[in-house]
């Protein structure tokens, strides 16, 4: 997958499962974000993989190249 979104108690074990990602090459995408569920704080990291990111914007950019368009503004 392209895309992750890593969520879970704020522990150690989440920390591990975050690092074992990065070492599977993917990287951090934007900041983590936490929460409180009244008994455990609750942790969220998206993360990517940078190759297939650019392969599907390398596809979109190819899609929108070959669109026709005949008018005024932008395409």
């Amino acid at each position: 997958m392209a895309y992750r979104l890593l969520t879970g108690p704020d522990t150690r074990e989440f920390c591990a499962r975050i690092s074992k990602a990065l070492a599977d090459g993917y990287v951090l995408h934007g900041s983590p974000a936490a929460t409180f569920n009244g008994i455990d704080v609750i942790v969220a990291q998206a993360i990517i993989l940078p190759h297939a990111v650019a392969r599907a914007d390398a596809a979109v950019a190819s899609a929108v190249d070959s669109l026709e368009y005949e008018g005024e503004g932008h395409a």
